[in-house]
C-alpha cells in the first residue's frame, strides 16, 4: 500500500471549500431574485456533485499515482445520487408555496434578510455539505491493491441498497400523496410499512457506501466523520426527528403508525393492520 498523499488532499480540501462558498453565493443570489430560499434544498444534491467533480479533477493533477477508475466511479455514484435528489426536490416543490421552514426563519431576520439567510441557511448547509463530503474527497486519493477492490465492491453494494431505498421510497410517497383519495391517510404500504423513513435510511446507506469506498487506505477512516454526521442529522437533526414532531402536531393519529413501525432501520411492523387505513 502506497503512502497517502496528505499534502494534495489538504489542498483539495481548500479548493472544494472555495467551490462550495461560490456555489452558495450563487444560490443566494438566485434565491433573492426569486424571492424565496427553499431552492437551497435543490442545491444540496448539486453541491455534492460539484465537490466530487472538483476533487476528481484536482486529484488527477496533484496525485497522478492514484487510481483513476476509483475517482470517476465515485463521481458517477455521487452524480447519480445527487442528480436524482435535486430533480426529485425540484419536481416536488414546483408550483407550491415556499417551504414554511424558510418563511418562519426569515420572519425572524434582524437587519438585512439576505445577509441573515446567507448566514443561517446557505453557509450552514454549505459547511455541513463540505464535512459530509469528506469520504468523497478522500476516495479520490491514494491507491491500494486487493483490499481496495474488496472495499470498492462492498461500498458499491451498500450504496446501491441505499439508492434503491431512497428512490423507491420517494416514488411511493409521491404516488400516494398525488391521489386525492389518500388525503388524511397515512402511507404504510411498500417500504413505508417497514420503516417510517425509507428515504432517510436510504440516504444514510448511500453515505455509508461512499464511506466504505474511501477505506482503500487507512486515511479513509477520517471520512467516517462525515458519514456519522449525516447519519446523526438524518435521525436526530433536521431529518426524521424534526419531521415527525411537525407531523404529530398536525396529525394526532400518526402516533399509531409510529407505535407499530420502525423509526429508521427497516423491520417487520409490530402489529398487523390493513395497509393505508390509518386516519390521522
Amino acid at each position: 500500500m502506497n503512502p497517502f498523499p496528505w499534502a494534495p488532499w489538504a489542498a483539495n480540501l481548500g479548493i472544494t471549500l472555495v467551490a462550495v462558498l461560490v456555489l452558495m453565493t450563487v444560490a443566494l443570489a438566485v434565491g433573492v431574485k426569486r424571492g424565496r430560499h427553499d431552492g437551497v434544498d435543490v442545491v444540496w444534491g448539486i453541491g455534492f456533485v460539484l465537490i466530487a467533480v472538483v476533487s476528481a479533477v484536482t486529484a488527477s493533477a496533484l496525485d497522478p499515482a492514484g487510481d483513476p477508475w476509483r475517482r470517476w466511479l465515485v463521481v458517477l455514484l455521487v452524480a447519480v445520487w445527487g442528480g436524482r435528489l435535486a430533480w426529485h426536490i425540484e419536481r416536488r416543490n414546483r408550483g407550491k408555496p415556499e417551504d414554511q421552514r424558510y418563511v418562519d426563519l426569515l420572519a425572524k431576520a434582524p437587519g438585512n434578510p439576505a445577509a441573515y439567510a446567507f448566514r443561517k441557511v446557505y453557509l450552514t448547509q454549505g459547511a455541513i455539505m463540505w464535512v459530509v463530503s469528506l469520504p468523497v474527497q478522500l476516495a479520490q486519493y491514494g491507491s491500494a491493491g486487493t483490499w481496495g477492490l474488496v472495499v470498492t465492491v462492498l461500498g458499491v453494494l451498500v450504496w446501491a441498497v441505499g439508492f434503491g431505498f431512497e428512490a423507491v421510497g420517494d416514488a411511493q410517497l409521491a404516488r400516494f400523496t398525488a391521489d386525492p383519495a389518500n388525503r388524511g391517510r397515512v402511507l404504510d404500504r411498500g417500504l413505508w410499512r417497514y420503516t417510517r423513513h425509507p428515504n432517510y435510511f436510504g440516504d444514510a446507506c448511500v453515505w455509508w457506501g461512499l464511506g466504505i469506498l474511501a477505506l482503500h487506505h487507512p486515511a479513509g477512516l477520517i471520512g467516517l466523520l462525515g458519514v456519522a454526521a449525516i447519519t446523526v442529522n438524518l435521525v436526530q437533526g433536521t431529518g426524521a426527528a424534526l419531521l415527525e414532531r411537525d407531523i404529530e402536531q398536525r396529525r394526532p393519529g400518526y402516533a399509531d403508525y409510529v407505535r407499530r413501525t420502525s423509526g429508521f432501520l427497516p423491520l417487520p411492523p409490530r402489529t398487523a393492520t390493513a395497509p393505508g387505513t390509518n386516519t390521522p
